[in-house]
C-alpha cells in the first residue's frame, strides 16, 4: 500500500525498540485477500490495540503472528530478527502467546492441571506438580491474577477462566500476549479488573495486542491503536489524540452515520396489535403483565429496558413460542393468538433474534442453507413437489450477499467462518427479503462493529420507509432514540412509559428502566 495512504499520529512518549514487527504481510484465501501489505510494530510495555470492522482482517493477522497461518508475502521480525513461524509451537517458543475469544479449558480439570497441560514440568521422568504450582503462584502474584491452583474450572466465573487462559500463555514464557475480543463476555466490573491486570503486565515489560470493536474500551486501555480497513493498515494513532467517533470513521473510511430517523413514515394502518398480553411463570411470578401496544405501517416501536425484564418473553409471545395466560396478538386485523409460529411467519412476521448463533444460524452449514432457514415455504426456493431448488437458493443467497454487503467468498462458505457483522447482515437480508410486513428485531446490532451497525441502521430505516412495522428491542439507548418513532419502557414485565424519542434523553429513559419513575406518559 502506498505510504501516503497511511496516517500516523506521533506518540507523546519515547518509543522502545520493537519486540515484534510485521512488514508487508499478505494472506490470501480462495476468493478473498484477508490481509494485504499490513505493517504493525509492537513494543514492550505497551497495550497495542488493533481495531477494524468485523471481517477487516484483524483475527487473520493475529493468527499469522501466532503461527496458525503462513503468509504469502511479507516477513515477521522478533527483536529485529526475521523469523518464520511454522505453527503455534514456533510462535510460543519465540515468546508470543494468544488468548482466543472462546476459551479452551477442560471444565473437569483444576486450574493447575489446565495451565500445565501440554507443558508439564518434569522431574525424574514424572510430572512435577509442585514445580508447576510454584510457577503458577509466582505468575498469579506477579500479575495480580488471584488464581487458586486447586479450584475446579467448572466452578469458576467467566472472568476467572479468562485469567487462567492468560496464565497459560505466561506459564509458557510469553512476553507478547494477543487478546482476541477479551471483554466480549465480561461485565463492566470484570472489564475494569482485566484492565488493571494488563497494566501490571505492561509495567513488567510485556507487550499486549488487544483486539476489540468496543472503541470506548480501546481508548481507555490502549497506548497505541492501529486501524485496519478491508484487510490493510490505514492508520496508527495515539488514543489521546482521537475520539471514538474519529476512530470509527477511520475504520469505515467515511463519516459515520448516526441512527437518526428522518421524516415520519407512520401511517394510520395498524399492522400489529398487542392487547392485554400476560404471561405467568409456574411459580406464579408475572413475566409479562397486561402488555398492550400498537405498531403502525412505517413505524418503529422501540422497547427499552434492563435485560431480564420481559423483553425475550415478549418476542416469544409475538412469535407464538410461548402460550399466553391472557391477551391477544393481532396481525393485520387477524387474531393469531392461537396460531403456530410457522403460521405467523407465513403471515409476514420476520425476526432477527437476540442470539444469532443459537437462534438464527447453522454455523457448520453453508450460507445458502442458512438463507432458507425459516423460509422453506418460499416458492422461489422449493418446487411444487417439495424438492429443494438448490441452484435458485444459491443464486438468491449470492443476491443477498451482494445487496447487503455480506463479505465472504461465496454462498458455499460456512456461516461459522463469517465475522459477527457479516452473519448479522445475512440474517437481516434473509428476513427483509421475505416480503415481510412486520419485523421483530431483538438487539440487531449487538456484537457488531460500527460499519455493520451503520449498515443495519440504514436497512431498518429503508424498510420503515417502505411501510414495514418494526418492533425494536435494544440495549443501545442511542440506537433506540435515533431509530424509533415511539418508545416504550418495559420494567418487571410491564410497560411503564410511552415516550416521544424526539424529546427523551438517555437519562430520562434510565429513570424508567431502573424503576425510579413508573408513571406511563404519552
Amino acid at each position: 500500500m502506498p505510504s501516503e495512504a497511511r496516517e500516523s499520529l506521533p506518540l507523546n512518549e519515547p518509543l522502545q525498540a520493537p519486540v515484534i514487527e510485521l512488514r508487508g504481510i499478505t494472506k490470501r484465501f480462495p476468493g478473498v485477500v484477508a490481509n494485504r501489505d499490513i505493517d504493525l510494530v509492537i513494543r514492550a510495555g505497551e497495550v497495542h490495540a488493533l481495531v477494524g470492522e468485523n471481517g477487516a482482517g484483524k483475527s487473520t493477522l493475529m493468527k499469522v503472528l501466532y503461527g496458525m497461518y503462513r503468509p504469502e508475502e511479507g516477513e515477521i521480525l522478533v527483536n529485529g530478527t526475521p523469523t518464520t513461524f511454522r505453527g503455534p509451537n514456533d510462535s510460543i517458543a519465540a515468546g508470543v502467546g494468544m488468548v482466543h475469544q472462546h476459551f479452551m479449558l477442560a471444565d473437569n480439570f483444576t486450574v493447575l492441571e489446565n495451565i500445565i497441560l501440554g507443558s508439564e514440568p518434569r522431574s525424574g521422568g514424572r510430572i512435577d506438580l509442585e514445580a508447576g504450582r510454584a510457577r503458577i503462584d509466582d505468575i498469579s502474584r506477579d500479575y495480580g491474577l488471584g488464581l487458586d491452583p486447586d479450584a475446579v474450572v467448572e466452578d469458576l466465573t467467566v472472568a476467572d477462566r479468562q485469567r487462567i487462559e492468560i496464565a497459560k500463555v505466561l506459564f509458557r514464557g510469553a512476553r507478547v500476549l494477543i487478546l482476541d475480543e477479551p471483554t466480549a463476555v465480561l461485565v463492566p466490573q470484570e472489564v475494569d479488573e482485566l484492565f488493571e491486570h494488563l497494566r501490571e503486565m505492561t509495567a513488567e515489560g510485556l507487550a499486549i495486542v488487544f483486539i476489540s470493536h468496543k472503541l470506548d474500551e480501546v481508548l481507555k486501555v490502549a497506548d497505541v491503536i492501529t486501524v485496519i480497513r478491508r484487510g490493510t493498515t490505514v492508520s496508527t494513532v495515539d488514543p489521546r489524540s482521537v475520539t471514538a467517533r474519529q476512530l470509527a470513521e477511520l475504520m469505515v473510511g467515511s463519516e459515520l452515520p448516526k441512527p437518526d430517523t428522518r421524516d415520519s413514515t407512520v401511517t394510520d394502518k395498524v399492522q400489529l396489535s398487542v392487547a392485554g398480553v400476560s404471561l405467568v411463570a409456574p411459580s406464579g411470578k408475572k413475566i409479562l403483565d397486561d402488555i398492550s401496544f400498537d405498531v403502525h405501517q412505517g413505524e418503529v416501536a422501540g422497547f427499552a429496558g434492563v435485560e431480564g425484564n420481559g423483553q425475550s418473553e415478549l418476542v416469544g409471545a409475538l412469535l407464538g413460542l410461548v402460550k399466553l395466560n391472557a391477551g391477544r396478538v393481532i396481525v393485520d386485523g387477524r387474531d393469531v393468538s392461537d396460531e403456530s409460529t410457522i403460521a405467523r411467519r407465513n403471515l409476514g412476521i420476520a425476526v432477527v433474534p437476540e442470539d444469532r448463533h443459537r437462534q438464527a444460524l447453522l454455523l457448520t452449514s453453508p450460507l445458502w442453507e442458512n438463507r432458507i432457514l425459516g423460509h422453506t415455504h418460499d416458492p422461489r426456493l422449493f418446487t411444487s413437489w417439495g424438492w429443494l431448488k438448490k441452484r435458485a437458493a444459491v443464486s438468491d443467497t449470492a443476491r443477498i450477499m451482494s445487496g447487503y454487503d455480506v463479505r465472504a467468498p461465496g454462498p458455499d462458505t460456512l456461516a461459522g467462518s463469517l465475522s459477527g457483522g457479516n452473519q448479522q447482515k445475512l440474517i437481516l437480508g434473509r428476513e427483509l427479503e421475505s416480503e415481510a410486513s412486520i419485523l421483530i428485531a431483538a438487539h440487531p446490532t449487538r456484537g457488531v462493529d460500527v460499519g455493520a451497525q451503520a449498515a443495519i441502521w440504514e436497512r431498518i430505516r429503508a424498510a420503515r420507509a417502505g411501510g414495514l412495522a418494526t418492533v425494536l428491542i435494544s440495549a443501545d439507548l442511542e440506537e433506540l432514540i435515533g431509530l424509533s418513532d415511539t418508545l416504550y419502557v418495559i420494567y418487571r414485565g410491564a410497560l411503564v412509559a410511552k415516550l416521544d424519542p424526539a424529546s427523551v434523553t438517555p437519562q430520562i429513559l434510565g429513570t424508567y428502566m431502573t424503576g425510579a419513575a413508573t408513571e406511563v406518559s404519552a
